[in-house]
């Protein structure tokens, strides 16, 4: 079984992956992309860069992906390749950093890699608003995030509604995380596995 956590930046992907790992016996998965050879280059020169470093990303998480479905483990997957591109990457095209030609080359990449792949058993979306995700980000301290602007969460949060609405053709659960605290509080982690366990396993999954 592969399940994968998605949300926004500051949103708690890679806690509730932790949890429910705990919780399920499940193996917790952490992208682990190599260091990039063009990052270097790209922060010196964004517009020329960004194709090769956005193709070397997608070679590493396809690569990291088809290692996943080999496993006879159930696996519990902190952001899959598919938010990778539909929201980092689109965002990226959006910012004028990669002209339309080399976006479109590298969708068709990107469908054609994904054609041989399985879409995973269940994504799990945690859905926050821009004040949760900068609150999470300010408690957890890492100044690199918190000089993002406000904005750059905002566009990042349409990107997540229209990838998980309108684009990604797999199965979704969206959980409401603004009003949770999984790690603090058990019954929260719990109305979340609940609502897994019903999507997995019960007779009557939630709409």
């Amino acid at each position: 079984m592969h399940i994968a956590i998605a949300g926004n930046i500051g949103s708690g992907k890679s806690t509730l992956t932790r949890l429910l790992a705990r919780h399920y016996g499940w193996k917790p998965h952490y992208e682990q992309v190599a260091n990039n050879p063009y990052l270097e280059d790209y922060y010196r020169d964004i517009k020329r860069w960004s194709f090769p470093l956005e193709v070397f990303y997608l070679k590493e998480r396809f690569k990291d992906l088809l290692q996943l479905q080999k496993q006879q483990e159930d696996i519990v997957q902190d952001r899959s390749i598919y938010e990778g591109v539909y929201v980092f990457t689109a965002n990226n095209h959006d910012l004028g950093n990669l002209d339309d030609r080399d976006f479109v080359t590298y969708m068709e990449l990107f469908e054609d890699m994904t054609d041989v792949v399985r879409y995973p058993d269940l994504m799990v979306y945690l859905r926050c608003s821009v004040g949760h995700l900068a609150s999470n980000i300010e408690k957890r301290g890492r100044s690199y995030e918190e000089q993002m602007p406000l904005r750059y969460l905002e566009n990042l949060n349409r990107r997540y509604e229209d990838f998980i609405t309108k684009q990604y053709q797999g199965r979704v659960l969206i959980i409401e995380a603004d009003e949770l605290d999984f790690l603090a509080n058990p019954s929260d982690l719990g109305f979340i596995t609940d609502k897994i366990d019903r999507e997995l396993f019960g007779l009557f999954p939630d709409k």
